[in-house]
């Protein structure tokens, strides 16, 4: 019977709950009404609602003026601003190029006065500039011009599939001539509400379009030629993959696809099954693990736009701090795609010394009557063995093999930004790293690194310059890369670059009786080298860029530069929880900045590590003669061996066991006991020690029962 009741209570108080929460959510609808965005973001009317300037913070980057919550509700990383200016110089140049062909001419801020500088030291060029900008003109027509801030009727249409904030859509309409409209768009309720707000802030409601769709069904909605986008921009948090079937579909021909990938973890080599399950392809791990991201992505992007006869041209692709971008236009012609498979290749790379090869899956040949004749490639370009080291190969790939950037274009892009420095807050960065993009060997896929050249071999570095001039003694072709300062990018096969090496290290000899006979540097070493290598510095080794000391590997310049948490409802709390683990995580192996006596009287008030795995793991009762739980230690070692328990010691102290390495040195206390006297530490437990040495007794360590570890006292 007192069981029936205790259910009748239980039933009785369940039921009044929902009342009580219908009474207080009453209550709260009194007060006014709820904000939406507010409660899809789990902050209704439980969470206490704080004034718009406490919750939101000012941004300004480029032109534009952004509110941001203080939450992580919206994503935001400031340090992707300069691929927001790279993506505002790289479609400058391309609304020039595409206006240009109907008779429209932009105007950027800033370009007025240099431009006519430039005319005026190239007569030749603008003989050349002139008949195309007048062709479609009629007599007596003036030129028309398209302007930032205002509507062209011929201009681009823009789209921005993940717009966050609508940080870049702004920017893209206060800083880029040319643009019909802007489509801002992301999935998030939140997002969408401060998109408005920053649209009105910014005045460029007539340009920008804010929306809340899914980005993969908005640009499926848009697959019609009539309908489809001019610039497509994609800037996820992570893999892109999920929107790349839609973006080569929704993009007009010709048309400009700017993809971002932050997800360098899969593409770097690390996890190659799950690289392969994104993007078709098997990334290594290697030193030029950053190009081969760029070439894995470029290939996916072809893949994909080949599944509806179109394939990709790239324009420009960047590997910078933790992420890469790739910017690339699109075509339809089934001819040309037929071309793809030609286009990528397999990479044998030995495991050993890290010699690559490149397998082509295609092969394109010349054929009667101007004609190009498709068939499968013959391979493969290795050995079962390397024949450098004797190693094995691992296979990765397909990847794109083709010159992975148009340096007419970047080199359009490079003059446009060096001749108005003032246009973008990182315009140093911008200007250096596209010098190195244009000095680059375009149809050299990856590279070498001077550190794993030397590595291999056990030997002394070489500088750069020595072995730029080395390779270029022997009429070899080299460059740098973007993508790594200690790139070596060159047309040299991987038999002359270790025959410089071997040179080199017949001037930096190696100790050969230290290495070991199957190893590769074993290997690589004994044999005679057949090219000598001359490592006299020349001119042209040292490029350009580097002469002129411009900006080209920009070093972390604050703290936790990165990516940032991905965006969350109430990211507040989330993003104080992540704050909290970083730093508890950060500096966890550095040592602390302290004076050392002070760090060694701190160290020898803790106990040794022995103790707390006897502590934790092996809490039993020892006896006067070593019995653990009944059975004698010495029958488990097959030799009775005798624990003398410390005395005096308390009963609290005899519950668990504490290692006599503790008790070696203590500092002194109350300064009555010298540093050298032993002190029991305040540990509860048992202090047991071995039979005093001697000078005939060496140290021992005797293992205990199960991981009961003893040391000299």
């Amino acid at each position: 019977m007192s069981h029936t009741r205790i259910v009748q209570w239980l039933s009785l108080t369940l039921r009044s709950a929902p009342s009580l929460c219908r009474a207080r959510f009453a209550e709260g609808q009194s007060q006014g009404p709820l904000n939406p965005s507010a409660m899809e973001n789990g902050t209704g009317p439980c969470a206490e609602e704080l004034p718009r300037e406490v919750q939101e913070m000012t941004v300004t980057e480029g032109a534009a003026k952004i509110a941001f919550p203080s939450a992580n509700e919206v994503f935001y990383n400031p340090v992707q601003e300069f691929n927001r200016d790279l993506t505002c110089a790289v479609i400058t140049e391309f609304a020039r190029m595409q206006l240009g062909a109907k008779g429209i001419q932009i105007k950027v801020p800033g370009e007025k006065d240099v431009q006519k500088v430039v005319v005026a030291l190239s007569e030749q060029e603008e003989d050349k500039v002139e008949p195309k900008e007048s062709e479609n003109l009629a007599p007596g027509d003036q030129p028309r011009i398209a302007v930032v801030g205002e509507i062209c009727e011929e201009g681009l249409r823009v789209l921005e599939g993940l717009a966050a904030s609508g940080l870049r859509s702004i920017r893209f309409a206060r800083e880029v001539p040319g643009l019909r409209s802007v489509v801002a768009n992301d999935a998030s309720a939140r997002a969408m509400d401060l998109m408005r707000h920053n649209v009105q802030l910014n005045d460029v409601a007539h340009l920008v379009q804010p929306s809340q769709a899914d980005a993969r069904m908005l640009m499926y909605q848009h697959q019609r030629v009539s309908e489809r986008f001019d610039v497509i921009d994609l800037d996820p948090y992570g893999s892109p993959a999920p929107f790349l079937d839609a973006a080569v579909q929704a993009v007009s021909e010709g048309g400009l696809l700017c993809v971002t990938c932050t997800d360098m973890a899969v593409l770097a080599g690390n996890s190659g099954e799950t690289c392969y399950s994104k993007y078709g392809a098997m990334a290594l791990k290697s030193r030029a693990c950053h190009e081969m991201a760029l070439r894995i992505v470029l290939h996916s992007l072809d893949l994909r736009a080949n599944c509806y006869q179109r394939f990709v041209v790239p324009l420009l692709s960047i590997s910078a701090d933790f992420y890469v971008r790739v910017f690339v236009r699109v075509f339809t012609g089934q001819a040309k795609v037929k071309a793809s498979a030609s286009k990528q290749a397999l990479v044998f790379q030995c495991v050993g010394c890290g010699a690559f090869h490149l397998q082509r899956l295609g092969k394109a040949s010349g054929a009667p009557g101007d004609r190009v004749k498709f068939s499968a490639a013959c391979g493969p370009p290795v050995t079962p063995e390397c024949e450098h080291c004797g190693q094995r190969h691992q296979l990765g790939g397909p990847m794109w093999a083709e010159p992975i950037h148009d340096l007419d274009f970047v080199g359009r892009v490079l003059e446009a930004v060096s001749a108005n420095p003032s246009r973008f807050h990182t315009s140093e960065r911008i200007r250096g790293v596209l010098s190195v993009v244009t000095e680059e060997l375009p149809d050299v896929p990856l590279y070498y690194t001077l550190d794993q050249l030397s590595s291999t071999v056990h030997c002394n570095t070489p500088s750069l310059l020595q072995l730029r001039s080395a390779l270029l003694h022997a009429g070899f072709r080299v460059s740098l890369s973007h993508a790594c300062k200690n790139a070596v990018k060159t047309d040299a096969p991987a038999s002359a670059l270790w025959d410089i090496m071997r040179c080199w290290e017949k001037e930096c000899p190696v100790k050969r009786e230290r290495l070991s006979e199957t190893s590769p540097a074993f290997r690589i070493l004994s044999v005679e080298p057949r090219l000598q290598a001359n490592f006299t510095i020349r001119e042209d080794a040292n490029p350009s860029s580097r002469q002129r000391g411009l900006k080209r590997f920009q070093a972390n310049p604050e703290a936790n530069w990165g990516p940032r948490p991905r965006a969350r409802p109430g990211g507040k709390a989330a993003s104080e929880a992540m704050q909290e683990r970083r730093r508890l995580l950060q500096s966890k192996r550095k040592e602390l900045a302290e004076d050392p006596a002070q760090r060694a009287a701190r160290l020898k008030t803790f106990p040794c590590k022995r103790f707390k795995q006897v502590r934790y793991l092996l809490p039993l009762t020892l006896g006067n003669r070593g019995r653990i739980g009944g059975t004698g230690a010495g029958q488990v070692l097959g030799s009775e061996l005798p624990i003398q328990e410390r005395n005096p010691v308390g009963a609290a102290e005899r519950q668990v066991g504490v290692h006599t390495c503790c008790l070696r040195t203590r500092a002194p206390v109350n300064g009555g006991t010298s540093a050298a006297t032993p002190t029991a530490p305040q540990h509860p437990g048992p202090l047991l020690t071995r039979p005093p040495l001697t000078a005939q007794r060496p140290p021992t360590r005797t293992l205990l029962g199960l991981g009961l570890l003893l040391g000299p006292a």
